[in-house]
């Protein structure tokens, strides 16, 4: 027979209500308190009647993210280190989490809206922030519990985790300009996204710091996807005067783009260097591996869940917009121009 809440209680000390309390994760019972609650619920094998708890709470305890594609196939690594990060934290705290694709326009502002209305969800994670967002707009005019990876154009008075997607591209430009390298091409994100708008800035400033000129047909725009980054190098590598380096906006069209170079019989890191951001996974075991900028995503994932979970507790939470510091990891896809 499952225990009850009444044995833990006379187990620990504690009244049946601070018991309930802890196991709910209610932050005016003690951490110390809460562990030790835990700790014996375990031992006993208590079981909490999931349903009648979120009835009593008048919660849902599920989280929803909403992913922007524009394929019917969803595969991408960034998001799936992403919501390891968010599923691992929410779990951690006996939250569920509600996950759909929707392309992004009317089609994911109706799933937004129907979720609020329905209340299915007790929070929003927004993910992949555009200068003017409409997902952001519709939870602030619901008063909505949201908490977003990225940032927007304007007024940022909302819980947030970003990067700094500028400085980390002065760092990738810095790095290669370092190296020799003085025609420099770069494959940008849509200009709809937060992110491209800071990456372009800090690839074109400091091209213009060090005295570089900035050429406008050497900056062309993808769809994040390593078929597009394939796509868009071989029209530069095809150019009478093609690039020596090309930086990409992230690590899927940095992939693309090599595959473009290698399929020319062209050597990655020698004849052309190439340049990511976001460090996924496939990009330290790629052929050759890929220097990139280093974006801690399933940390990310699980920062930007602790806070909206943190919200709908009524917890505190110190720092409600994080910008981290990015760090360039320098590989074996990039070397000194040769003359």
């Amino acid at each position: 027979m499952a225990a009850t809440l009444k044995e833990i209680a006379q187990r620990v000390g504690k009244s049946v209500t601070t018991v309930s309390r802890a196991l709910a994760g209610y932050s005016d019972v003690s951490e110390a308190t809460r562990a030790q609650v835990r700790q014996v619920a375990q031992e006993l094998g208590y079981e909490p009647n999931i349903t009648a708890r979120r009835l009593q709470k008048r919660r849902t305890e599920t989280l929803a993210i909403v992913l922007p594609t524009y394929s019917p196939r969803f595969s991408d690594p960034f998001f799936s280190e992403f919501l390891a990060g968010v599923g691992n934290a929410a779990a951690a705290e006996g939250y569920d989490l509600l996950v759909s694709t929707r392309s992004p326009g009317d089609e994911e502002e109706k799933a937004y809206r129907d979720l609020i209305r329905s209340r299915r969800v007790d929070a929003f994670i927004v993910v992949r922030t555009r200068l003017h967002d409409a997902r952001i707009e519709i939870l602030k005019a619901a008063n909505f519990p949201f908490a977003a990876f990225g940032r927007i154009e304007g007024d940022n008075d909302f819980l947030f985790v970003d990067e700094d997607s500028e400085l980390g591209l002065r760092l990738v430009v810095e790095h290669l300009v370092k190296l020799g390298h003085r025609r420099l091409a770069f494959l940008a994100a849509p200009p709809d996204l937060m992110f491209a708008r800071y990456r372009l800035k800090g690839f074109t400033e400091t091209l213009q710091a060090r005295g570089l000129p900035v050429d406008p047909e050497l900056i062309l725009t993808g769809d994040l996807s390593q078929r597009h980054g394939h796509q868009l190098a071989g029209i530069l590598l095809d150019r009478p005067d093609p690039p020596t380096a090309i930086v990409a906006c992230n690590d899927l069209m940095a992939l693309g783009a090599m595959s473009a170079v290698q399929n020319r019989g062209l050597k990655v890191g020698y004849d052309v260097s190439i340049t990511g951001f976001d460090d996924i996974p496939p990009a330290e075991h790629a052929h050759p591996s890929l220097t990139t900028v280093h974006q801690p995503v399933y940390k990310i994932g699980k920062m930007v869940c602790q806070m909206v979970i943190d919200v709908i507790n009524g917890r505190e939470i110190p720092n409600p917009q994080i910008t981290l510091a990015p760090s360039l990891v320098i590989r074996q896809s990039s070397g000194p121009v040769q003359i």
